[in-house]
């Protein structure tokens, strides 16, 4: 059976390495992105040079009307989804939580809680044989910020990849019987251009020497363990964390 793979916040940063490795395994891959086309198109490109299918999807993950034409592109274009990776995620200006105002929160918690939930949601519906489905594979993009807090920084954004752990633990209990494993990664201090949209681009250089390992880590490194717990390498991990944050 061919495994399809879909990576939301596909098109730069973890999402795009994700989708070329998974490509480089044999997966067909779905790269859904929010806006540029343009990024997600030379993803796209990339995973057909290697022999696979690929094809990209717009959706906003924090639209559930966006969330279920995105799955029903899949299974028109690709296939029956096999593997779903939740990377989808916005950061806002760094603030401190007494500055914040109930429209930056549901901004946050949209994008980054409520559109993996709904897409966990239409992967479940899919994969699980319970529901005839031949099972399959999550993977939530959390945060070491679920650890750590962000004080300062990004309390909201911690707290919604706190959220990210809780759906990891539940949701892989709930479906462990029906063919799914459902795990999470958790990056920190990774050089991508999420930095940037909250004011600060070259924060994993500013931040780096409080690392045990004394440098920041790459896009790269973070999709090798994403596509690791997605294959049957990890086929007895599920409601489990790899922690990608130089020790950290």
């Amino acid at each position: 059976m061919e495994r399809i793979v879909v990576v939301t916040g596909g098109s730069r940063g973890i999402g795009a390495a994700t989708c070329r490795l998974a490509a480089r395994r044999g997966y067909a891959v779905c790269v859904n992105y929010r806006a540029n086309r343009d990024a997600a198109d030379r993803v796209v490109a990339d995973c057909r040079e290697l022999g696979v299918r690929a094809f990209p999807v717009q959706a906003d993950v924090a639209s559930e009307a966006d969330v279920v034409r995105l799955f029903e592109t899949v299974d028109a274009e690709l296939g029956v989804v096999t593997a779903l990776v939740n990377n989808a995620g916005i950061l806002e200006t760094q603030m401190r939580v007494e500055a914040m105002d109930a429209a930056r929160l549901q901004r946050v918690f949209a994008a980054n809680v409520t559109g993996s939930f709904l897409c966990c949601r239409e992967a479940v519906r899919r994969m699980s044989t319970r529901r005839g489905g031949s099972g399959g594979a999550i993977v939530n993009v959390s945060s070491v910020a679920a650890r750590v807090g962000a004080p300062g920084e990004y309390v909201d954004y911690a707290a919604a990849k706190g959220a990210i752990d809780s759906l990891t633990l539940g949701l892989s209990k709930e479906v462990a019987e029906e063919g799914i494993r459902v795990n999470a990664v958790r990056p920190g201090f990774i050089y991508t251009e999420i930095h940037a949209s909250g004011g600060e681009p070259g924060r994993v250089d500013r931040v780096k020497a409080g690392v045990p390992m004394k440098r920041g880590g790459q896009p790269d490194e973070v999709a090798a363990a994403i596509v690791w717990l997605l294959s049957e390498e990890a086929s007895y991990a599920t409601g489990t964390f790899i922690d990608l944050a130089g020790g950290r």
